[in-house]
């Protein structure tokens, strides 16, 4: 469906101002003001970070890496099909840009006035249920012709610190086996199947990462798996074999971060091992470590979510011993927030500050340079 043509105009004009405006006005913040210099220098000489994922997860955990370095390397998933993401894919022809736009928001200096504004989300018209921010992104790709560029446009338009990545900008579609046999295709219905999958590969089959995301787990001192959906989010990013493969080889500590709680039908009734097994077949070597949760969650929110289906995960003495057994890394330690989402519900997520400063400490023992946990 065509969007209205001055309504669109005259959004650009406004965003394009916003941004000159913004951008403008941080430099000359950051050129003035010697505290924001010491910050930048920090920053510049934090460690490189490579995290991969898709969705909430992976925008809650650059929120919180942000504060240590600011050499990070988004890598997002681009098999979302569902909401805006998805109808604009389907119309447009344009690879999903929500969970791209989460991660530049995220590694925005000032995320909270931006995700106001690039999550502004249209009620009504032509424009119903689409972001203002992946309207946005979609005016660039169409400026660009090519949303890597267009990606890479707002990356320093915004002047976030680190970059945001598609894996790739090839057209993709998950597609899963169950053990009864069944095939079932898209992100949508694989997360109704998850677990009963026995399988999972993408189609068409070969498809290439970009040159910056190979490039980026070569600089890399440290490559983050997670948090996020395991079939549609973490995984997807491995399927492509070029790009599991730079990950295998690479000689760096490789860190998969566990969820808070299992997803309905998707993760059901699967335990951490098993979150870890999945994990590890895809990208054809066990992590060198994985970060879980040993936070007490509230019962009230233990509660609601049992409603629909999620369990919070934790490991017992026999998982601490199975995943000690593939010389893996186990890290536990308390990364629960609570926070109130915008209808008034509480909702869980990983708590960015505890997480960042986890994966901070971690570099440290597994050998990769990182500043003082600290210090932030």
């Amino acid at each position: 469906m065509m969007l209205d043509w001055a309504l669109g105009f005259a959004l650009g004009v406004f965003m394009t101002l916003f941004v000159i405006m913004a951008f403008d006005i941080r430099l000359f913040r950051g050129n003035r003001d010697p505290i924001r210099g010491a910050i930048a220098r920090r920053l510049a000489m934090g460690p490189s970070i490579v995290a991969v994922g898709g969705g909430t997860g992976l925008s809650t955990l650059l929120r919180g890496i942000k504060a240590f370095t600011r050499n990070i390397t988004a890598v997002v998933a681009v098999t979302d099909e569902g909401g805006s993401s998805g109808r604009l894919r389907v119309e447009w022809g344009v690879l999903p840009p929500g969970d791209v736009r989460n991660c530049i928001v995220a590694l925005a200096e000032n995320d909270n006035a931006l995700k106001r504004i690039l999550d502004f989300r249209f009620d009504r018209g032509e424009l119903e249920g689409h972001s203002l921010g992946n309207l946005l992104l979609l005016a660039v790709t169409e400026l660009c012709g090519d949303f890597s560029v267009a990606v890479e446009q707002m990356n320093h338009l915004l002047a976030i610190r680190g970059r945001v990545l598609p894996v790739t900008t090839e057209g993709i579609t998950l597609v899963g086996q169950t053990r009864g046999g069944q095939q079932v295709r898209g992100e949508l219905e694989l997360s109704r199947h998850g677990w009963e999958l026995q399988e999972i590969w993408l189609e068409p089959q070969g498809a290439r990462p970009l040159a910056g995301v190979i490039s980026a787990v070569d600089e890399a001192d440290i490559i983050l798996l997670g948090p996020g959906s395991l079939f549609t989010s973490v995984i997807p990013n491995l399927l492509l074999p070029e790009f599991a493969e730079k990950i295998r080889d690479a000689q760096v500590p490789k860190v998969y971060i566990a969820n808070l709680m299992t997803q309905p039908e998707e993760t059901e009734g699967m335990n951490i091992v098993q979150h870890l097994d999945w994990v590890s077949a895809a990208l054809g070597v066990v992590p060198d470590g994985i970060i879980v949760n040993n936070d007490p969650i509230p019962e009230d929110i233990v509660a609601s979510y049992a409603e629909k289906g999620a369990v919070p995960l934790y490991l017992d003495r026999r998982q601490r011993e199975i995943i000690q057994g593939k010389g893996c890394l186990c890290i536990e330690a308390p990364t629960v927030l609570v926070t109130t989402s915008q209808d008034g519900k509480r909702i869980l997520r990983h708590d960015p500050q505890k997480l960042a400063a986890i994966v901070f400490r971690f570099c440290r023992h597994l050998g990769a340079s990182a500043p003082d946990a600290e210090e932030v």
